[in-house]
């Protein structure tokens, strides 16, 4: 593959109840995604386990674990053995009653290159994520892997362009947001269009913004009362998608991204050179009145 060019993947999948067996279809199809020459493979939000967020259980604080734990133990196996960087999304245990939704990065010699820790957490029916992550605290950073910048950002994080933008200032040349976003079974139609092209739109806006690419993994299947649509895709720095995938079927998205439309589109649409940042005081405020 020429220099500049990456291939990359998203697994997007059903979820069993069971981690164990959603582990195990993970690591197949990461597999695959490697025969097919993926070198940055990026699982769903919370890929072990159902949804756990649409009820406040205390029982679901056991589908939490470390980091470095038996998750990335076993990924970093993969990881190693294929020669492949994997973003994988988990529920942290980092202390006994302190929770993250996170995700960590391993690189093709299976150790530990990043850890990301959810900075947005929602609370919405159905989505009570406040019950049991705590906000991350290790900012909006990117992980460097090989010759490559990856920035990663966790699904509620997608509605923020703050997030996006000091992503990329960090040096991300991808954005990869793991999700698990759905509708409900009484949503007509209509409403779920326009839920759905409010998600991708915001979305390929941070590419445009940012002059990056944009790659978003969604579950798919129902869990309890929420349908997950998929719809996973993948968009360049200009927004134009270059995959998308079914909102109902399980699919792994491979796609070729040539990192120097980077530098080419931030050339002709130079929009961090045009940033005001001496008028920007006040984005760190809650609301300017």
């Amino acid at each position: 593959m020429d220099a500049g060019q990456l291939r990359i993947a998203l697994i997007q999948m059903t979820c069993a109840r069971e981690p164990e067996r959603n582990l195990g279809r993970a690591i197949a199809r990461i597999e695959d995604a490697a025969a097919g020459g993926a070198k940055v493979v990026c699982l769903q939000e919370l890929y072990r386990s159902w949804y756990p967020c649409q009820t406040e259980e205390n029982g679901n604080f056991d589908l939490a674990e470390p980091i470095p734990g038996p998750s990335t133990e076993k990924l970093g196996e993969v990881a190693r053995a294929k020669k492949i960087a994997i973003i994988a999304p988990l529920f942290e245990r980092r202390a006994a009653g302190v929770y993250h939704n996170s995700a960590v990065v391993l690189d093709a010699t299976g150790q530990i290159a990043g850890l990301y820790r959810k900075m947005h957490i929602p609370d919405d029916p159905g989505y009570y994520e406040k019950f049991y992550f705590a906000p991350g605290d290790r900012d909006f950073i990117a992980h460097r892997v090989d010759n490559t910048s990856l920035g990663v950002l966790i699904c509620w994080d997608q509605w923020f362009p703050e997030g996006a933008r000091l992503t990329a200032m960090a040096g991300a040349q991808i954005l990869f947001y793991p999700t698990a976003i759905g509708w409900t079974a009484d949503m007509p139609e209509p409403l779920r269009r326009k839920m759905y092209s409010a998600w991708e739109t915001i979305q390929r806006s941070h590419a445009i913004a940012n002059g990056v690419f944009v790659a978003s993994v969604n579950r798919c299947g129902s869990e309890g009362a929420i349908e997950f649509w998929g719809g996973s895709f993948i968009c360049d720095p200009f927004g134009e998608v270059l995959a998308r995938a079914s909102h109902t079927d399980e699919e792994t998205l491979i796609v070729d991204c040539d990192l120097n439309k980077i530098e080419d589109t931030r050339r002709n649409w130079p929009f961090l050179r045009d940033r005001r940042i001496d008028a920007y005081g006040d984005l760190t405020k809650r609301f300017r009145s």
